[in-house]
């Protein structure tokens, strides 16, 4: 063989190697990240500890919205559909998803395998959230992540969801999950020792979002509709104290923090105010975890 063969022969060698080395293979579906669509913040934090790289998580919710309320437009239902996953909250959270079509194949009822444990509301009362228009707290109470046991059965929802579309990461899936479970469990502890013994306590609860909270901890508590942006007007103040005459308590648990001229107003009747922030959308600071701790220590102040 002549030496101008065997430098042909050298060269493509070498240009062979170089491909291998640098050759990069292209992604496939099994290895792309999810594209996955909550309805509301929570899951939000839980889809993005359970799923960590292989996902990418969008809430499109505006923060100055109620998630529980607001309606999405024509684009935003369009990129919900296009979706690898929509994860819907259920218990009737999210009134526009049974206004539209999304892909059933798509869509993931976190709170499904728990239906029986769901509330019923009766109350109606008609009121509004500012842009939201009016609407009444009825049928089923929907904040279920508030009860920390539901939201661990949510978040292995997603876990499971997610598994069943990328199954070659369910370790990871799983490990995800496992942490976040821990995560839960001891916030789930935490309020169960800071209420026990103190379940008979009196509570107002600024409104009807409170629902698996009270039944979790067996708490003691009547709701209103005071909203903490907002003054009290007068009939709203004759209410309470209507029903402070026979249900004496004395502290208030609001979703946010309440104007200073509510606070003393409230002060006026011997009651103290708290926050609970359900955390249904994006907090201004620290994530879902953090929120909820910090709802946990203000409790303290009423049961210790």
């Amino acid at each position: 063989m002549s030496s101008n063969a065997l430098k042909r022969i050298g060269f493509y060698l070498a240009s062979f190697a170089l491909l291998l080395l640098f050759f990069v293979p292209p992604v496939t579906a099994a290895d792309s990240q999810l594209s996955v669509y909550v309805v509301n913040y929570p899951l939000k934090y839980f889809a993005e500890r359970v799923g960590g790289e292989h996902v990418k998580v969008t809430f499109p919710v505006p923060g100055d919205e109620d998630p529980a309320y607001w309606t999405p437009n024509i684009a935003t239902i369009g990129a919900y559909q296009q979706a690898d996953l929509i994860l819907l909250n259920g218990a009737g959270y999210a009134k526009w998803v049974d206004k539209v079509s999304l892909p059933r194949s798509k869509t993931v009822d976190t709170s499904r395998k728990f239906r029986n444990r769901l509330i019923t509301v009766k109350e109606t009362t008609t009121h509004s959230h500012g842009a939201a228009g009016q609407h009444a707290h009825e049928n089923l109470a929907f904040t279920t992540w508030i009860d920390f046991s539901l939201a661990t059965a949510q978040a292995r929802a997603v876990a499971a969801a997610f598994t069943r579309k990328r199954p070659r990461f369910k370790a990871d899936f799983e490990a995800g999950y496992g942490r976040l479970a821990q995560d839960l469990a001891d916030l789930d502890r935490h309020i169960e020792k800071t209420v026990a013994g103190h379940q008979a306590t009196p509570l107002i609860v600024s409104h009807p979002v409170y629902d698996y909270l009270v039944q979790r901890y067996g708490l003691n508590a009547r709701s209103v509709h005071w909203e903490p942006d907002q003054r009290p007007m007068p009939g709203q103040i004759i209410e309470l104290e209507k029903m402070l005459a026979d249900h004496p308590a004395k502290w208030m648990v609001w979703e946010g923090k309440p104007l200073p001229a509510a606070v003393q107003l409230l002060v006026d009747l011997g009651v103290g105010s708290v926050v609970f922030d359900p955390c249904g959308n994006v907090p201004e600071g620290g994530d879902f975890l953090e929120i909820m701790q910090q709802n946990g220590a203000n409790l303290k102040q009423i049961f210790e």
